[in-house]
């Protein structure tokens, strides 16, 4: 063993000492070599960054409880870093890993080791870049089976299958946000939707690639499906037979049966499906551009794979069927019906664990807005602006360092503690019809919240119309939350909680906004550190729409943030 190693080893030593894992849990080392690869997608070839030369990359398999050690190489020629989505976290936001918030990215030919602690989390997450927009081919699955000794709450699948679906530019996306950056104008759509990467036979040069899913009659298959892409939320379904959707975010749900799901960035669905067609044959699985916003360019296109049966019978040889009843680009009916049945399992193993009493309550409206255009400068956004978007109309500005190092490390200037509980003037935040400029501005900042370790905190997130209302999935590190409710309009302190589902709320880490509407999650602040909460759409991410809680250390030993490994990555 190096000698430069030594100190992380005892330091992860250290760790697993403190946090108490249990006996039948595993420690699980992976290595990641970020690296250029060349891949060819819709007749073109381009290089992208991979993780091992894999796009998607490697999916990580664990039980619930484990610990996972990832050494990350940059082998790349720019700097990267890893975020373990879903995955809370406890105590350790030094490897939660957006760039900036938690750490200084991984330059190019350094190294950095991730400690990833798996608590509470058991089914569907996944791991992607959390710089730039590098996560458009570097991200993977985490699939957490239950507890050794326990099992699923339904029957065991005879085979569970990763569904990840993303997009795909022919151009480097990299130079497209840089573009972007420089116009203050929007960034070019995707060019198609994928399923594992690839985009399916109804696109060029594609029918040889697609992804195929072999099945027998009779058997079970679990599909775990996550949306990786960075701007669209999608509909997806197979055609010819409804999925079971039994989790949802690394959490079990009630069961309820649906011929489609709705799935936003950074969400997972665990479905079950029952190959149980007695005409067997070849049928289309798609993913379907979800676009609430009919002003803004989407890319509306329709990723497929095929679920092949492999029973002897020549109708595979036929052309796939297609999911005829797979929701239109602009169905927000479809979209409201299936997220209104999402519930937490709420059994005795998986017992709901809602906070009932609110120590604090924050309204927060999620806008897309603008920013002055510098002299001599000509910008591409509305009205000749920039393009930039906010929370409680405050965009965030990413600082030099990192907003962790300075907190621990009490270094001022780098950030301020003011993020506002509500925002700084009201009016009716809903009205499409009514959008006047003065409306539009914006300002940047680095605000972030800071709360008490074991307040109750709750976020109604409000949509605007402001520039447009849309849905927004939001994003928050370090926890899962209850999602309690969610409507049409705007938001109703006195009459809209007594809608609230305080039974069994679906339990996520990211929620899907309505467009001109409302959702409200709550959580226990008992995970301190640094997190990091932002909508999911990767445009909204780099033109500020977001903010950062900051959890103090709670009294007891337990409750106190981890000290950072002795290898963190500096700027």
């Amino acid at each position: 063993m190096g000698v430069a190693k030594i100190p992380v080893v005892l330091w992860l030593l250290g760790a697993v000492i403190a946090l108490g894992v249990s006996v039948s849990a595993k420690t699980r080392h992976h290595d990641f070599f970020i690296k250029e690869s060349n891949y060819t997608r819709l007749c073109k070839e381009k290089t992208v960054l991979t993780v091992n030369g894999q796009f998607p990359g490697p999916t990580i398999y664990a039980h619930k409880g484990d610990l996972l050690i990832v050494n990350v190489y940059n082998q790349g020629d720019k700097n990267i870093t890893i975020h373990w989505h879903g995955v809370d976290q406890p105590r350790n936001p030094w490897s939660d890993g957006p760039e900036y918030i938690t750490q200084c990215p991984i330059r190019p030919g350094g190294n950095f080791t991730y400690r990833v602690i798996l608590s509470e989390e058991e089914g569907t997450l996944w791991w992607h870049a959390h710089s730039d927009f590098d996560r458009t081919t570097i991200h993977g699955a985490i699939v957490i089976h239950p507890k050794l000794g326990t099992t699923f709450p339904f029957k065991k699948p005879h085979k569970e299958i990763p569904i990840i679906l993303g997009e795909w530019w022919n151009a480097d996306v990299n130079h497209l946000l840089e573009e972007a950056g420089r116009t203050g104008g929007e960034i070019n759509v995707s060019d198609a939707n994928t399923i594992n990467g690839q985009p399916g036979d109804l696109f060029p040069c594609s029918k040889d690639g697609t992804y195929k899913i072999p099945v027998q009659n009779g058997r079970t298959y679990l599909l775990r499906i996550i949306n990786a892409g960075l701007s669209n939320d999608l509909f997806f379904g197979v055609a010819g037979h409804n999925l079971t959707v039994v989790g949802t975010d690394g959490h079990y749900t009630k069961p309820f049966s649906v011929k489609h799901i709705m799935i936003a960035p950074g969400q997972t669905v665990d479905a079950l499906l029952e190959a149980n067609r007695a005409d067997r044959g070849r049928y289309y699985m798609a993913a379907r551009t979800f676009a609430s916003n009919p002003n803004i360019e989407v890319n509306n296109s329709t990723a497929t794979a095929v679920v092949e049966y492999m029973d002897d019978t020549p109708s595979r040889a036929g052309s796939p069927e297609f999911p005829a009843d797979l929701p239109g680009v602009n169905d927000i009916d479809s979209a409201t019906a299936y997220t209104a049945q999402l519930r937490s399992l709420g059994s005795k193993d998986h017992p709901v664990d809602l906070p009932r009493e609110v120590d604090e309550r924050m309204l927060v409206t999620i806008a897309v807005n603008v920013l002055p255009c510098a002299a001599n400068e000509t910008c591409g956004g509305p009205a000749g602006n920039r393009l930039a978007a906010s929370l409680n109309n405050v965009s965030f500005a990413n600082p030099a360092v990192d907003i962790l190092g300075a907190y621990y490390r009490s270094i001022r200037g780098v950030f301020e503690t003011d993020f506002p509980s509500k925002p700084p003037f009201f009016f009716n935040f809903t009205d499409v019809d009514n959008d006047p400029m003065e409306r539009w501005a914006t300002k940047r900042g680095t605000k972030v919240k800071v709360v008490e370790y074991g307040a109750v905190i709750e976020v109604v997130f409000q949509d605007t119309s402001i520039l447009g209302a849309e849905n927004h999935p939001m994003h928050l590190h370090g926890y899962t939350f209850y999602v309690v409710g969610r409507g049409f309009g705007n938001f109703d302190e006195h009459k809209d909680p007594d809608s609230y589902n305080l039974v069994d709320p679906p339990h996520q880490n990211t929620v899907s906004v309505p467009k001109a509407g409302w959702a409200a999650i709550r959580f226990r602040a008992t995970n301190p550190g640094v997190w990091f909460m932002h909508c999911h759409f990767d445009r909204h991410v780099v033109w500020g729409m977001n903010t950062v809680f900051i959890v103090k250390d709670g009294k007891a030993s337990g409750a106190k943030m981890m000290p950072p490994p002795p290898n963190m990555p500096t700027c």
